[in-house]
């Protein structure tokens, strides 16, 4: 009794933020839902995970009169519900379970949906990002076609395996043996022809290989066994190439069906940065589907192509306000420093471990931005030769790419790259200025001598 009293007497020293709220515990097999005392008997109900049981549970909601639902994300068990529940008019908000655990030793389904809904009733939960529909159904598309181009891979390496055991050294004379040469020897050889002189003739014109080179590599040990699990492969790969090819075409649908309604920009598309087509690049002009959608172009920051331009909105939306400033959005992707401090101490300072896939991309473009010869690369590669390559490629140099794509997203902010060469230049009026200051702390002047040069 006494504790009843007590609880009672917090939850009255509390604000409710949303009077008509409920919560969810999300099984595989069955769903808890609980809803607030007022306005029913039967705060609590269990629901199988069918779909009409889920239909149900909508209704259920509209009776009692619920306005917002709090779910937690296990698993992808949530997503039927969300939908059917967004459908419906509710705000549904999926919160990280982390966050909602509730007292050790009082652990049920029941317990747990009325914890989220004890929780979000007195808004205590933050709701993770969840884009809009359109943005939902082209992240689907591109997830699709990544895990395609995964099972192609696996097909590429039993090529390789089948070359190697007859000792056909392609892998040698040309860069990627799915190239265009490459392709046309693999098909060649598995239509059964083993000459190396013919096979040879395949070699396209831009091979920097010699065809005399590329005979001598394609004079293997032919075994039919070997041959005919090379064609295998071969028709695997080829099968997933025209699901990707399929997964494009949805892809472009989506992207055009996104632009309904938005309007066309005022200025024409800006002459390309990136000329060179990227391996597995997508088979339709993404760029300028996106600079119709977003009205900037995003491929103008170094490190970012139109595919992974697309895989950011993808991921992100295009409405960045949801991220009141540049450092919310870098919190979010996981690529800003977490500080732990306890009695005035730094206890422990790093980025938290995330399957954030925006900042999985744009690590990768990181990488790719190191190697040009701008303000990022020179950047990047200070960093790197200071810290190392995987914390520079961790953190910092993708945390740049993410604030300017912020900046150019939400303000419309023209990237322009200052060059290597003035990033250089800031960096060593910085050193002299540190050791001029240093040098007058211990009361010496800092001269520069004649012909003396500071790098």
């Amino acid at each position: 009794m006494g504790n009843t009293r007590r609880r009672t007497n917090r939850s009255r020293g509390m604000t409710v933020v949303h009077p008509n709220a409920a919560g969810v515990d999300i099984g595989s097999r069955i769903h808890v839902a609980a809803v607030g005392t007022k306005g029913t008997d039967e705060p609590v109900r269990t629901f199988k995970t069918f779909t009409e049981d889920l239909q149900r549970l909508a209704d259920w909601f509209e009776e009692a009169g619920v306005e917002t639902v709090a779910m937690e994300s296990t698993g992808v068990y949530w997503i039927p519900l969300f939908e059917i529940l967004q459908e419906r008019g509710l705000e549904v908000i999926v919160v990280n379970a982390r966050e909602v655990k509730t007292v050790p030793g009082r652990k049920s389904d029941v317990n747990d949906a009325q914890w989220l809904q004890r929780l979000h009733q007195y808004g205590l939960l933050r709701a993770s990002f969840r884009p809009t529909r359109g943005i939902a159904e082209l992240r689907s598309y591109l997830r699709q076609r990544e895990r395609l181009l995964d099972y192609a891979a696996a097909h590429i390496q039993h090529m390789q395996k089948a070359l190697t055991q007859m000792n056909v050294q392609l892998h040698h004379v040309v860069s990627d043996i799915t190239g265009v040469t490459g392709l046309r020897i693999i098909r060649a050889i598995a239509a059964g022809v083993v000459d190396p002189d013919e096979l040879a003739a395949w070699r396209d014109s831009r091979c920097k290989s010699s065809p005399e080179t590329i005979r001598e590599a394609l004079a293997g040990h032919y075994q039919r066994e070997h041959v005919f699990a090379l064609r295998q492969a071969l028709e695997m790969y080829d099968a997933y190439q025209a699901q990707v090819a399929r997964c494009d075409q949805e892809i472009e649908a989506a992207l055009g069906r996104l632009r309904e309604g938005v309007e066309e920009p005022s200025e024409a598309l800006p002459a390309p940065r990136h000329r060179t087509r990227q391996p597995n690049g997508l088979n339709f002009d993404a760029r300028g589907g996106l600079y119709a959608l977003l009205g900037v172009d995003l491929t103008q920051i170094h490190g970012v192509g139109s595919y992974v331009a697309l895989k950011i909105i993808a991921e992100c939306g295009t409405d960045m306000s949801r991220w009141p400033s540049a450092k919310h959005f870098t919190s979010w992707l996981a690529l800003a420093p977490t500080n732990k401090i306890s009695g005035g101490r730094l206890l422990a300072s790093g980025t938290r471990r995330s399957s954030n896939r925006a900042a999985a991309v744009l690590r990768l473009a990181a990488v790719t931005v190191g190697r040009t010869d701008t303000a990022l690369g020179a950047f990047y590669r200070r960093l790197s030769a200071r810290i190392g390559e995987a914390k520079a490629g961790t953190a910092t140099a993708p945390r740049k790419i993410a604030v300017l794509l912020y900046n150019t997203l939400r303000y419309g902010q023209k990237y322009e790259d200052p060059g290597a060469s003035y990033y250089e230049e800031r960096y060593r009026q910085r050193v002299l200025k540190n050791l001029r200051r240093r040098a007058a702390s211990l009361g010496y002047v800092l001269t520069e001598g004649a012909g003396a040069a500071v790098s």
